[in-house]
């Protein structure tokens, strides 16, 4: 069934089964985390251009995935022409072109209000769309010739975007393989039960989880493949939550 914009997803830039070897063999207590994984599926969102990408980014912040989607859905389907929008079982979806960057500047704010954005997220839309069109958004054909530092550099300058939020787009978007967000709580939580002491059914304190200087210190045998890295920490949360269901039922 068709999501609201449904997102086409395209192949990564690199071989992940080279990636998973490479690390497994530099670290093998991260190798049996992978192991346990299995391999990497990691997907790009290959059909976003850089100001599409991070409009979905503010939108997301602080916000848990069902609630951002909706209001991502409402935001895109305000700027739809009349008999665009079509259903699909109980799923809204449109077959609208994305509104570009100077449809959401000229966009009044109660439209913006309307779709669900915060009075500081709609101010952080604005903003990103005038630093699409003045160029501090560089294109993708641009981005894609600059290393990942001059990226958050540039895209930093966009209010409500940090490096996190880069750091994704790079991971996700741009198929960057040395990207290591040491700030997401994932991928400390993700770290911490691999090479710490948290186990999974364990209740997370801010003591169990790792400094930035901890993570960056034992990530450098994963160079050039901390992206992938970064992706398997997410996945030992995941695997973390299935054990504690699993315990939950045996009890």
């Amino acid at each position: 069934m068709p999501s609201p914009h449904t997102r086409r997803t395209s192949k990564l830039p690199y071989d992940p089964a080279e990636a998973v070897a490479a690390l497994s063999a530099a670290d093998p207590k991260l190798g049996r985390l992978i192991a346990r994984v299995g391999p990497c599926t990691m997907k790009l969102a290959g059909a976003q251009s850089p100001f599409e990408a991070l409009l979905e980014a503010i939108v997301y912040q602080q916000l848990n995935g069902k609630a951002a989607a909706t209001i991502h859905r409402r935001l895109l389907e305000s700027f739809a022409p009349p008999g665009s929008i079509a259903r699909a079982g109980d799923e809204p979806f449109t077959r609208a072109p994305h509104p570009t960057a100077q449809h959401m500047l000229d966009a009044p704010n109660e439209q913006l209000r309307a779709a669900g954005l915060s009075k500081n997220k709609a101010l952080a839309v604005r903003d990103l769309a005038a630093k699409t069109l003045d160029g501090t958004v560089p294109t993708l054909a641009k981005i894609r010739k600059m290393t990942d530092d001059e990226i958050v550099a540039h895209l930093s300058q966009v209010r409500g975007i940090g490096p996190w939020t880069v750091e994704m787009m790079l991971i996700f978007r741009l198929g960057r393989t040395d990207v290591l967000p040491v700030s997401d709580y994932g991928v400390r939580k993700g770290f911490a039960l691999t090479f710490g002491k948290l186990k999974p059914q364990d209740k997370v304190t801010p003591m169990d989880l790792p400094k930035p200087d901890v993570m960056l210190k034992r990530a450098k045998k994963w160079s050039p493949w901390r992206s992938v890295a970064s992706w398997y920490l997410w996945r030992a949360c995941d695997l973390a939550a299935a054990d504690k269901l699993e315990t939950v039922k045996a009890t």
